[in-house]
């Protein structure tokens, strides 16, 4: 299916063309990534896969999810090319690979160097879920990788278990731990906090975070289960989150510019000693409750080569036909810069007749 916006023409899957859609041709000349509310992205996404070693209860079912074939993905010379387009033309600054679990790319030391090699050099990250990082993680360092984030849910190996299907606890704090050896040390750790499975365990992960000098990042739960059992009930808000951790410690808003980040961050000190020593700083990414869509700068490449202009996106702009069908670096910058164009105010999770998007978010990619 296509619908065209002024030029270029747009490939688009899987959404339902409406009247009124913006135009290519309004959109001002400029390099960048604009779109028609005043943002640019300037921080790439991009999903190596959609495979995943873990079947966590708010993204995967039990017995998995139907998997893209090889050749259905994005190659290692696809993902440099559109790296480096993304660098070069559009002015991304920053590049996080996601899955699925970019671990299990066999090429990821290689896709690393790719985009580390590039000029000017972005910011190279990566969110893990940590299995088989530690046999990795001195070769991802060498290829170039900055900074690495990990989904950790809880700390107590009956909990990851239960919320992961998988008891790879070990592993994934055997992972973590060699970070800090091979020079990783600006590590987050996202978590989602569930009602009666882990939401008694905030301050505890906090804690532990904080001892490994760790910025723990809480993420309230989003509807991109694959089960679509997400309820707005069933879910704990940033409100909640920052009750249960000021049982033990005083948060203080940081006064740093946010600058697009997701993460609302919190100076954390001990509720016994308000004023006295910093112990470091916690993150609330409240994406449902007090959204940060009037500031998102981020652009997101799935595994087989689809922009999402939005993680709730219902359609995707397809690139992978012009990597394949010979285009130059103009027409997909170009097809690229119209996708983004084309962007949402916001997600609309809180509008009357919200739809949650089909894909799961291990589809998309974080």
């Amino acid at each position: 299916m296509s619908i065209t916006l002024g030029m270029p023409t747009i490939p688009i899957r899987g959404t339902t063309v409406t009247p009124g859609q913006p135009q290519a041709s309004d959109r001002p000349a400029v390099p960048g990534l604009l779109d028609r509310f005043g943002r640019t992205a300037t921080d790439l996404r991009i999903s190596l896969t959609d495979k995943c070693n873990l079947r966590c209860t708010y993204c995967m079912p039990a017995e998995g999810l139907p998997f893209l074939a090889g050749p259905k993905l994005l190659t290692r010379e696809e993902i440099a090319r559109l790296a480096r387009i993304a660098v070069q033309e559009l002015g991304v600054r920053q590049i996080r690979f996601t899955g699925g679990e970019p671990l299990l790319r066999k090429d990821l030391v290689e896709i690393i160097e790719d985009c580390a090699a590039l000029e000017p050099r972005p910011e190279i990250s990566l969110t893990t879920n940590a299995i088989g990082l530690k046999s990795r993680a001195a070769a991802l360092a060498e290829a170039g990788l900055d900074r690495v984030n990990v989904s950790l849910d809880s700390i107590c190996a009956e909990t990851f278990a239960t919320i992961t299907r998988r008891p790879f606890l070990n592993r994934v704090l055997e992972g973590i731990d060699q970070l800090r050896s091979v020079g990783l040390e600006r590590t987050k750790i996202n978590a989602v906090l569930m009602p009666g499975i882990n939401d008694d365990q905030g301050v505890e992960l906090l804690e532990w975070a904080l001892a490994g000098g760790h910025q723990l990042r809480f993420i309230e739960q989003m509807p991109l289960d694959a089960d679509h059992s997400w309820t707005r009930d069933g879910m704990i808000t940033a409100a909640q989150i920052r009750e249960k951790l000021e049982v033990r410690y005083v948060l203080t808003p940081d006064e740093a510019p946010r600058d697009g980040a997701p993460a609302e961050l919190y100076q954390v000190r001990e509720k016994s000693d308000p004023t006295g020593a910093l112990l470091g700083m916690v993150g609330i990414i409240a994406s449902v409750t007090e959204n940060f869509c009037d500031d998102c700068r981020r652009t997101r490449i799935t595994a087989e080569g689809g922009v999402r202009s939005c993680l709730f996106s219902e359609g995707e702009t397809d690139l992978l036909a012009l990597l394949r069908g010979g285009a130059t670096d103009e027409a997909i910058a170009d097809l690229w810069r119209a996708a983004m164009w084309a962007k949402p105010s916001g997600h609309g999770i809180n509008a009357s007749g919200f739809e949650q998007p089909a894909r799961s978010m291990s589809a998309i990619g974080g």
